[in-house]
């Protein structure tokens, strides 16, 4: 048995999260929201101040896009950075059923798309930590990683290539 996908599409900040989301959104006819426009004003400036988040600050923000999921039971995307283990498993417990797309890519492909956003209030200097951040998904994780080094579509279709029917495999019985 399947149901409707949930999926958080992850990675280092300028990996392409919130394109590559809305398209597999668009996709999979299901709803999208950036997490970015889920972050508290403080959360905001303090990243636009070049000061990196810590994990008092994203647990209210991880909390809200738990909601999120929550409130969509017919499917939807995020884009999230979900850099940690423990990020991810704050979202898990809201939605068991929940798939990651890791965005991965070497950190001259990222800065460079990093660089290509300009008025982004995530700072290209917060890049270091962000990679320095990142725990790749571990084997007991749903999730898939793609290389972001090539067009938004055919990552989309790796993506919805790993799953024929277009949509996630049930991950639990409640759901």
């Amino acid at each position: 048995m399947t149901h409707p996908p949930l999926v958080v599409v992850m990675g280092v900040s300028g990996s392409g999260k919130s394109t590559v989301g809305a398209a597999l959104a668009q996709r999979l006819g299901v709803p999208f929201v950036d997490a970015d426009d889920l972050h508290p004003a403080a959360n905001i400036a303090k990243m636009s101040r070049g000061e990196a988040l810590d994990d008092h600050d994203r647990h209210p923000w991880l909390e809200t896009i738990g909601g999120w999921l929550e409130a969509h039971p017919g499917g939807g995307v995020v884009s999230c950075s979900a850099l940690k283990r423990a990020y991810r498993d704050q979202l898990r417990h809201h939605v068991h059923r929940l798939e990651f797309l890791h965005l991965q890519g070497g950190r001259d492909v990222i800065a460079r798309r990093q660089a290509s956003r300009p008025g982004h209030f995530m700072p290209a200097s917060l890049l270091t930590s962000q990679f320095a951040t990142l725990e790749p998904l571990q084997p007991d994780e749903d999730g898939v990683v793609i290389d972001v080094d090539q067009s938004v579509d055919q990552i989309v279709q790796q993506y919805v290539d790993r799953h024929p029917a277009g949509v996630a495999p049930t991950l639990d019985k409640e759901s």
